[in-house]
């Protein structure tokens, strides 16, 4: 049984702030993480208005531009394999699955079915550089995260699992902690998921300071100084 350093109830509570907030509260607590450990291209959100997912990362590459060149049976049993593979997890989960081909998303593996599947066996959803499809059929609440959208499966393929992958710049090992909703994804530390809280409510005074001074009359540059002073004055 592996141990971490925070609980199922800490994830969940990250999912009520967006991801743009959790990479400002890693400046603050991780800021030698500022310029990494996020996707770095447009992605899209196969229901914008889900909430944030947040979870351990099951990883896994995948291609769909040509036939795997292994049997039928080769074939189901690496299918059977990654959804083992996902099961096995003590806490929710994200998965991160990285398209290999040339142009990735000739072929869709998230669809109806594989959204209703993994949600069943405990993800949240998925952050993928390939692609999605059957938009309106996802399983409702399963959130898809995805480089683009594409109608076809292709030759889709379940190429190796549970190893280091990169998505869209962002870098995912196993079991890192994944967070993410319309505005892409980042890799949070495990050390600092409980202190991100904290983080987030002094980011959120200080920009208040900054916020409700540009809502005043007569704001002019001298006033955002003043005002920038201040927030910098905060801990």
């Amino acid at each position: 049984m592996a141990h971490y350093p925070f609980t199922a109830a800490d994830l969940e509570a990250l999912r009520q702030w967006d991801t743009p907030t959790i990479c400002n509260a890693l400046e603050l607590v991780a800021p030698h993480r500022r310029g990494h450990g996020f996707t770095v291209r447009p992605m899209v959100a196969v229901d914008p208005k889900l909430p944030p997912i947040c979870g351990l990362a099951r990883t896994g590459t995948l291609r769909a531009a040509f036939p795997s060149g292994r049997s039928k049976e080769a074939d189901r049993a690496m299918r059977i394999a990654w959804y083992e593979y996902v099961a096995n997890a003590e806490l929710p989960t994200v998965v991160c699955l990285q398209d290999l081909d040339d142009t990735p998303g000739v072929g869709a593996f998230w669809g109806e079915v594989n959204s209703a599947v993994h949600q069943g066996l405990g993800a949240q959803g998925v952050v993928t550089n390939g692609s999605v499809r059957d938009l309106d059929m996802f399983a409702p609440g399963f959130q898809g995260i995805a480089g683009v959208v594409n109608p076809s499966h292709a030759y889709v393929h379940i190429v190796a699992l549970n190893l280091d992958v990169t998505i869209h710049g962002m870098q995912v090992r196993h079991d890192d902690v994944v967070h993410a909703d319309r505005h892409g994804a980042v890799v949070i530390p495990h050390d600092v998921v409980t202190k991100l809280p904290a983080a987030i409510e002094l980011g959120a005074r200080r920009e208040k300071v900054i916020l409700d001074m540009v809502k005043s009359p007569g704001f002019n540059v001298a006033k955002l100084k003043e005002a920038l002073s201040k927030a910098d004055d905060i801990h």
